[in-house]
């Protein structure tokens, strides 16, 4: 890591032109020669990359207070509490709030009807040419009996590289974060991982 940072810092060499007009832009005097100016840059650079290369623990990112729903949670329930709370998908829990499986709006999407893409214009296309609703054969339906199980879920301490990696090979879009015992712990989403990138990112 350290070599490929040297050769990043080597890429971005400053000129001496560039050292003194930056040193000209500070305000008030500067106690320093351009050869201090340089090295200054260049281990602060080093540093940066280094700092945006350490791997990040899930249990730093995560969501901890999850919209979960119980396994056997009536479908129509499901529906409202995702709608109420605005978020796309849900881990379903036991008893125990062992995470079993995950719930979300392409389950509602299959069994309303959509195609293999699971398209919403599918649904209302369909919905528009029926006669009844297409909703209604789920109204006796529980959480367990339409959610993707079983769930996928990860450990707090796993990375968010590795949480990556699981979203885009599995082609979803949230992972429950269980304890040892499969207990919810929280939950971890694309959009979370964006946001701790931008940190990251940030000074």
């Amino acid at each position: 890591m350290e070599e490929h940072s040297n050769q990043v810092c080597r890429a971005v060499d400053l000129t001496d032109r560039d050292i003194y007009e930056a040193m000209r832009d500070i305000p008030g005097y500067l106690d320093i020669t351009p050869g201090d100016f340089r090295e200054i840059y260049q281990v602060a650079f080093r540093k940066a990359l280094e700092r945006l290369q350490q791997p990040v623990a899930v249990a730093d990112i995560m969501t901890r207070q999850v919209v979960s729903v119980g396994v056997d949670a009536a479908v129509v329930e499901v529906a409202r509490v995702m709608a109420e709370h605005g978020v796309s998908g849900a881990p379903v829990v036991d008893k125990d709030e062992r995470a079993v499986g995950v719930i979300s709006e392409k389950d509602f999407l299959t069994l309303m009807g959509a195609g293999e893409h699971r398209n919403f214009m599918e649904v209302v296309a369909k919905c528009l040419s029926a006669k009844g609703c297409v909703a209604a054969p789920m109204k006796r339906q529980t959480a367990g009996d339409i959610m993707s199980a079983p769930a996928v879920t990860v450990e707090p301490d796993a990375t968010t590289a590795e949480v990556l990696t699981i979203l885009e090979q599995r082609n979803i879009n949230r992972v429950p974060v269980v304890d040892r015992t499969g207990r919810l712990m929280g939950i971890v989403t694309r959009g979370d991982l964006l946001k701790a990138s931008g940190r990251r990112g940030a000074p």
